[in-house]
């Protein structure tokens, strides 16, 4: 979570290695003294913690076009635009069994794959096929984004959705038809979840919100 003109989230990418070998945060216990900008720069960072701090600041800074913003769940979009088709989906979400009973086939890819899920090499052979292609926003985080967008066919409906995807515009310009990300609200509250370790999920205070690529773009 960082504060500046408003609150921005990401996903708290954990690199599970033993401690011995973590990377350290850099002029971490300082990092509250450094601007947005500053913080946003981490994004840029090979090491993923100091990633998701810096789009974290990316997103506490993007103004919204609220008259283009509409309260949407990504699973319900997901449900009903990827009836009977073939959804490449990136990023392990809790929707999946919604998921699996109107998608025509469903395919499930993550870095840590686990049940029916599919590695993350597989993406290069699964995603072209795919009618309608879902990315976790944490691809940003792990510079994973750009070439997973590559990857989908011309035709193929493409969203960006998850509490880091930035809530820009900028995306339309790379192959994005729905950005589904998250406002806070309420930063006192989402603060003490944060600080008490709360997934997405548990969160009261966000508002998630979508923005839809406009004909003509």
């Amino acid at each position: 979570m960082a504060c500046s003109r408003y609150c921005g989230l990401a996903t708290t990418i954990n690199p599970c290695t033993p401690h011995d070998t973590l990377i350290p945060v850099r002029e971490a216990g300082s990092l509250h003294r450094k601007s947005a900008l500053e913080l946003a720069e981490y994004a840029l960072s090979p090491n993923p913690i100091e990633a998701s701090i810096g789009v974290a600041a990316i997103n506490s800074l993007l103004e919204i076009d609220e008259g283009i913003a509409v309260d949407i769940n990504a699973a319900d979009v997901l449900a009903e635009r990827g009836r009977g088709k073939r959804v490449a989906l990136v990023g392990h979400f809790p929707f999946i069994p919604r998921l699996r009973k109107t998608a025509g086939h469903l395919w499930v890819i993550e870095q840590r794959p686990s049940g029916d899920d599919y590695p993350e090499d597989s993406a290069r052979d699964l995603i072209p096929r795919a009618d309608v292609v879902a990315i976790t926003g944490s691809a940003l985080i792990n510079h994973s984004l750009d070439g997973l967008l590559e990857l989908c066919r011309p035709g193929a409906l493409v969203m960006i959705l998850g509490p880091s995807t930035p809530l820009s515009p900028v995306l339309f310009e790379h192959g994005a038809h729905i950005i589904a990300g998250s406002r806070v609200l309420d930063e006192p509250v989402v603060r003490d979840q944060v600080a008490q370790g709360a997934t997405f999920q548990q969160m009261t205070g966000v508002r998630k919100v979508a923005l839809s690529r406009q004909e003509g773009r």
